[in-house]
C-alpha cells in the first residue's frame, strides 16, 4: 500500500506511529541540514521534515531532487509538534517517487499565478488540484447525496428514463438531433413526459437525477448545453402548493446538509452559507411585474421576466426581506408548456411556479394537466402535432391521478448556493456552445 492515511485522517492518536501518505509534491525547501517536503492530497497537506541526523542518506538526498507536482509516497513516523506549520509533521523513513511531472506546468496549482477560466478548463485535471476547486466538487457530491437522501426519506422511488427520444415532443428549447440506426432521434432535454407517465403506473412518487441536453446557443455564465437535472413528480396532489412545499424542504435539506458536512470546504472557499428561511416567499407573476415597474423596469403582462428583471427582483427581495430564495408563481398560461394545468376559472393563468435563488431561476414546476381531453386541446393550442404525443397521451386514457412536479437545475443550485460567478465552475468538464473537449 502506498497510502494508509489521507492527511485529514492524521490525528494525535497517531503520534509516534508509522504511517504512509501519498500525493503530489506541493513545495520543497532545502535549508542545508534539514529539508522539508509538503505533500498535497484531497484532504489537505502533510509536512515531511527530514533532519540530516534522523533520516537515511537516500531520503535526505532525494528530497531536493523533487519538483512541484511529482507524485510520491512517503512512509514515516508521525510527530505532533507546535513547531510544524500544520501542527504535525512526518519524519520520513522511505520516499518512493511514483511519477515525475513535466515542466513547465500548464498552470499553477497553488493559484499564485492566476489563469483564465478557459485555460483552467483545458487543464481541468490540474485545476482540481487547487483546494478551492476541489472543495466545489466535494460540495457538489454532498449536494447530490443530500438530494437522494431527502427523496428516499419522503418515500420517492428513483427512476431512469431514456435519454434518446424519437421526436421533439416537448417543443420549446431546441434539441440535439442524432442518428439512431436507420431512424432520426434526439437527445432528451428533460424526463418530463416519462415521469408523468409514471404517475399512471402506481409509482406515484418518483425522482430522477440525470443529464439533460439543450441545444441553446446561449453563451452566458448560467447556461450549459449538457447539465444535470433533479426531477421530482408526485401524484394525488390537490394543487401546486404541495409541490412548492416539497421543493422548499428539499432545498433546505440540501443546503443544511452542506452546511453541516462541508464546513472545511466552505472555509476553504471563504464562504459562509446561510440557512434558508422557511417557508420561501411566494410572489405572483403579476406582483413581480408591479415590483419591477416600481423599480423602473416595464414588462408587459404575458411576457417572460428577463435576466435583468430576475436580478432586480432578487435584489429587491434581499434588501427588503433578507431572503435569497423565493417563488414566482401563477404565470400566464401562454408562457408555460402545454402540460401545465390552468385555473378553471381563470384559464389565462397557469398553476406553475419558478424558484429563484439570488435572482436566478433554478427550478420550474407546477401542477400538470391530468385530464385527457384538456391536455389534448392544450397540445393543439400550442401548434404541436397531437399524434406525435400518442405514447404520452395513452397513459392519460386509462386512469391518471392529479399530479405535479419540478425540474431543478443541479448546476444552477450549486452555483447560486456558493455564489459563484460562472456555472462552468461547478461542472467538471462543461459542454457549452464552444467547448466539446476535454
Amino acid at each position: 500500500m502506498y497510502r494508509t492515511h489521507y492527511s485529514g485522517q492524521i490525528t494525535e492518536e497517531l503520534n509516534n506511529q508509522k504511517i504512509r501518505v501519498a500525493g503530489w509534491v506541493h513545495e520543497v525547501k532545502d535549508l542545508g541540514g534539514i529539508k522539508f517536503l509538503w505533500i498535497r492530497d484531497r484532504e489537505g497537506i502533510v509536512q515531511v521534515t527530514a533532519p540530516k541526523k534522523k533520516v537515511s542518506e537516500e531520503v535526505f538526498n532525494l528530497i531536493p531532487s523533487l519538483h512541484n507536482e511529482d507524485v510520491v509516497s512517503v512512509e514515516g513516523i508521525v510527530n505532533f509538534t507546535p513547531k510544524a506549520r500544520l501542527g504535525f509533521e512526518l519524519i520520513p523513513e522511505k520516499i518512493i517517487l511514483l511519477s515525475k511531472a513535466e515542466t513547465p506546468l500548464p498552470l499553477d496549482p497553488t493559484g499564485k499565478v492566476k489563469a483564465e477560466l478557459d485555460t483552467r478548463l483545458d487543464n481541468r485535471f490540474m485545476d482540481l488540484r487547487r483546494p478551492e476547486i476541489m472543495a466545489i466538487f466535494k460540495i457538489r457530491s454532498s449536494t447530490f447525496r443530500a438530494v437522494r437522501d431527502f427523496f428516499h426519506n419522503e418515500g420517492f422511488v428513483e427512476i431512469h428514463t431514456p435519454k434518446i427520444i424519437a421526436t421533439a415532443t416537448e417543443g420549446g428549447t431546441e434539441l440535439f438531433p442524432m442518428k439512431y440506426f436507420e431512424k432520426d432521434a434526439f437527445l432528451a432535454q428533460s424526463p418530463q413526459l416519462y415521469k408523468q407517465i409514471m404517475m399512471a403506473s402506481g409509482l406515484d412518487r418518483v425522482f430522477e437525477i440525470a443529464p439533460i441536453f439543450r441545444a441553446e446557443e446561449h453563451n452566458t455564465t448560467r447556461h450549459l448545453n449538457e447539465a444535470w437535472s433533479i426531477d421530482g413528480e408526485m401524484a394525488f396532489i390537490e394543487d401546486e402548493d404541495e409541490v412548492m412545499k416539497l421543493l422548499e424542504h428539499l432545498i433546505t435539506y440540501a443546503v443544511n446538509y452542506v452546511r453541516e458536512n462541508n464546513e472545511k470546504e466552505l472555509q476553504t472557499l471563504g464562504f459562509e452559507l446561510e440557512e434558508p428561511k422557511l417557508p420561501f416567499r411566494r410572489v405572483t407573476y403579476t406582483e413581480a411585474l408591479e415590483i419591477l415597474r416600481d423599480l423602473g423596469k416595464e414588462i408587459s403582462w404575458g411576457e417572460d421576466i428577463d435576466t435583468e428583471g430576475e436580478k432586480l427582483l432578487g435584489q429587491y427581495i434581499k434588501e427588503n426581506y433578507d431572503e435569497d430564495l423565493y417563488f414566482i408563481y401563477q404565470y400566464p398560461s401562454s408562457a408555460k408548456p402545454f402540460y401545465i394545468m390552468r385555473y378553471d376559472n381563470k384559464p389565462e393563468i397557469s398553476r406553475s411556479f419558478d424558484l429563484e435563488y439570488r435572482g436566478i431561476e433554478i427550478t420550474s414546476g407546477g401542477q400538470r394537466e391530468h385530464r385527457y381531453e384538456k391536455l389534448k386541446a392544450q397540445i393543439a393550442e400550442q401548434g404541436l402535432n397531437v399524434e406525435s404525443f400518442d405514447f404520452y397521451l395513452k397513459a392519460f386514457r386509462y386512469g391518471m391521478p392529479p399530479h405535479g412536479g419540478f425540474g431543478l437545475g443541479a448546476e444552477r443550485l450549486i452555483k447560486q448556493m456558493l455564489n459563484l460567478g460562472n456555472i462552468r465552475e461547478v461542472m467538471l468538464f462543461p459542454r457549452d456552445r464552444r467547448r466539446l473537449e476535454p
